[in-house]
């Protein structure tokens, strides 16, 4: 049976720290994971705020191919029918298909928290299940807290499924809500769960599923999911990068390759799984959270060869330092450059360039030592891959090639040249309001263009005086900008005439790339890290198909 998959991004994902959607985030979200080729979108909770309302008011606009939109909520309060119950009366005006109401399992939140007796909770699951099904609704039932309850009192806990099931519920899902759980633990939760309903699991392959919504709170989250996967759930929760309610949940990005590689289970339909990285980094984007650089699978570092032993093993044999190709899941091999790279991960990059470079190559044993050079007096390219690209050219440009060999065609002219510039900043007496200015003089093209402006600080002026002056000349370049500005201290010996180095990452909203400078100026760092920023943007774009005047 295909293993179906409910992304819950947009409800419980929303519940993590600094995470806020809008309504348009919450729309193209919601057509990423159906790009993605999720079975189930739950989308939010119509009964708790005006924005979720607003949004499945605008849903019914969404052309989906692969999703279904779910509503979420719980089962009606004790001593109020469900027909007369507000949160479950929202569920049926949100107009989904499905929804997915939660309810509890630990006997010790019945008595504790709803304050309710055991047989009432038992009600509360039955009556607002059968009711939502009576009116046409799909219901996929969350046991919250259903593994902690069935460590606590097994019967008791096992009763609730039963009433989920009996009710008719299309799904029973196994909750670890406190994120607490080891594997072995959840496998045996679920094999008990599955031999107490095992009259609505037909062998056919009919009947209802059995879910995990595991959280992460002890690091076991996709451990959990994929060993409850091999206990026989058919249903799977998590959010797509992992973040969520405290420490996060599954990240189904990281356990839907597991499930479809290693464990040979459909969870996407045909092709989808190749689209994963690209769709990841889109949701991200729009919950402006970044993709853990290191996250399974996905992340920028997941298939980052540095050592050199590394990369040279993986360039004879893959699969000696990769458990799978980066190519199924959309991501691809990478190798940092530093100065234990070695020459076979420098080769390897630099033919992305030059097809021609070997790992024997002059250029290599020059990159080489000018790498180890740049790294012993502060640089570091391994966080800078933009930087790197553009020192390979530049080499490349100003070498001439072996005998008999023919230089790459476009591989670097310099865009343009910082004639002069100046920064000044302000901190008037009595004022708790500085500015700062920047006065910049580039060349063109032997065209000249001055240009100033100011800024909150002064690398924020003297980015926005360098883009106002080369605008005149490539008016793509208002299209980029700063996702992030770091600065390391290279020797704090030194104190403040410390020499820095000054990490930008920036973006046209298609595409990311970070850069680096070094100085003992920290100023001179920003300049050098934001004009390779620029320079790169523009070379890629001129090699794409020209730039925009």
């Amino acid at each position: 049976m295909k293993i179906e998959i409910l992304d819950t991004t947009l409800r419980d994902g929303s519940q993590g720290e600094h995470i806020s959607f809008s309504v348009r985030d919450k729309l193209a979200v919601s057509e990423a994971l159906d790009e993605l080729g999720a079975a189930w979108i739950e989308a939010g909770n119509p009964g708790s705020n005006p924005k979720d309302l607003e949004f499945f008011r605008l849903a019914s606009s969404l052309k989906l191919q692969h999703a279904k939109l779910c509503a979420f909520g719980s089962t009606r309060k004790k001593g109020s029918p469900p027909e007369k119950d507000g949160q479950v009366k929202s569920l049926l005006a949100a107009e989904t298909g499905a929804v997915v109401i939660f309810g509890k399992s630990w006997d010790l939140h019945v008595t504790e928290v709803l304050r309710a007796e055991l047989d009432e909770n038992i009600a509360m699951i039955a009556e607002t299940v059968a009711f939502l099904k009576e009116r046409g609704r799909t219901v996929i039932y969350d046991a919250e807290h259903f593994f902690d309850g069935w460590k606590a009192n097994p019967p008791y806990a096992i009763s609730t499924l039963k009433a989920a099931a009996e009710a008719g519920a299309a799904c029973i899902v196994l909750c670890d809500t406190n994120g607490g759980s080891f594997p072995d633990f959840i496998a045996k939760g679920v094999g008990a769960a599955r031999k107490a309903l095992a009259r609505f699991l037909p062998p056919s392959g009919g009947g209802i599923r059995i879910g995990i919504h595991a959280h992460n709170d002890a690091g076991m989250a996709c451990a959990n999911t994929v060993m409850a996967v091999e206990a026989g759930c058919t249903h799977v929760q998590g959010t797509l990068v992992g973040f969520g309610e405290r420490c996060g949940n599954t990240a189904l990005a990281a356990v839907i390759p597991s499930i479809e590689i290693k464990l040979k289970k459909t969870c996407l339909p045909p092709g989808k799984l190749a689209r994963l990285s690209e769709l990841t980094w889109k949701v991200a984007e729009a919950a402006n959270v970044a993709v853990p650089d290191n996250m399974p699978y996905v992340g920028r570092y997941a298939f980052a060869h540095k050592a050199g032993m590394h990369a040279d093993g993986i360039l004879k044999l893959k699969c000696s330092f990769e458990h799978i190709e980066p190519s199924l899941v959309g991501n691809s091999r990478h190798f940092p450059m530093s100065e234990v790279g070695g020459r076979s991960a420098i080769a390897e990059r630099v033919k992305k360039i030059d097809p021609s470079v070997t790992r024997d190559h002059p250029l290599t044993v020059l990159l080489l030592e000018k790498i180890k050079e740049l790294e012993a007096s502060g640089w570091q390219f391994e966080g800078a891959d933009a930087s790197f690209e553009l020192l390979v050219r530049r080499l490349i440009a100003g070498t001439k090639p072996p005998r008999g060999t023919k230089p790459p065609k476009s591989v670097y002219k310099p865009l343009f040249k910082i004639l002069a510039y100046r920064v000044v900043s302000e901190h008037p007496t009595g004022s708790s309001i500085a500015c700062s200015h920047a006065w910049i003089k580039v060349l063109v093209d032997g065209r000249t263009e001055i240009a100033a402006a100011e800024g909150n600080g002064p690398v924020h002026a003297l980015d926005g005086a360098l883009r106002r002056a080369l605008v005149h000349f490539y008016a793509d370049l208002t299209q980029v900008r700063l996702l992030d500005y770091k600065v390391r201290v290279i020797d704090g010996n030194e104190a403040t005439a410390a020499k820095v180095r000054v990490l930008i990452e920036s973006t046209d909203g298609l595409r990311s790339w970070s850069t680096v400078g070094v100085s003992d100026d920290i100023i001179d760092a920003s300049r050098a890290a934001l004009v390779d920023s620029i320079e790169y943007k523009l070379i890629l774009d001129g090699e794409e198909g020209g730039h925009t005047a």
